[in-house]
């Protein structure tokens, strides 16, 4: 696909997914309301209203590489575990409501507010790793962009959320379940 300064906003997302967290990476643009965009809008009238000052050729590029910086944002729940498992304490925290919070969540998370956002990107260390999930790996994932776009740069979103987390959890509690004690077998 050709990108130019006409193109729209909806056929660059068609063609590159990703391209919103990669712009909003790079450029704070359409990320928040202050600088969201139209699907309609053209790439020419987003650069103009945000000032962006790069030419035409380094913003196509950071639409076409936008899935790399896309993989970066992603945890699986099996690497979560692996870390917890080895005494690592990333951030964790959970972008749930506070009675599915209440309900269940993972290992050490913290609910997610206005203070504690205030809190990590004023305090805590710019290289810690920082998790956030959701109920399903949905809205997580522009979180943790978010969380990169101003400065904490190891923020990721486990991939599937807390219903993943759940499932991978009952699937070890089944395994362990079925597997035979040493020393009772016949």
């Amino acid at each position: 696909m050709e990108i130019g300064l006409a193109t729209t906003m909806r056929e660059i997302l068609e063609a590159y997914p990703a391209a919103k967290v990669g712009l909003f990476q790079r450029y704070h643009v359409g990320g928040c309301q202050s600088c969201g965009y139209e699907p309609g809008e053209t790439l020419g009238s987003v650069l103009r209203r945000n000032n962006i000052q790069d030419p035409i050729e380094k913003v196509v590029e950071t639409i076409r590489s936008a899935h790399e910086v896309e993989s970066k944002l992603h945890i699986g729940v099996r690497e979560l575990k692996s870390r917890l498992g080895r005494g690592e304490s990333p951030r964790i925290l959970d972008l749930r409501t506070p009675e599915e919070f209440a309900a269940g969540r993972l290992p050490g998370a913290v609910l997610l507010t206005p203070e504690v956002s205030f809190e990590a990107l004023e305090a805590w260390p710019k290289e810690d790793l920082v998790v956030v999930y959701d109920a399903e790996g949905k809205t997580s994932l522009d979180r943790a962009s978010w969380f990169r776009a101003y400065g904490l740069k190891n923020a990721r979103s486990l991939d599937g959320g807390f219903r993943t987390w759940k499932g991978i959890e009952a699937e070890a509690a089944e395994a362990k379940k079925k597997k035979p004690l040493l020393g009772l077998q016949h």
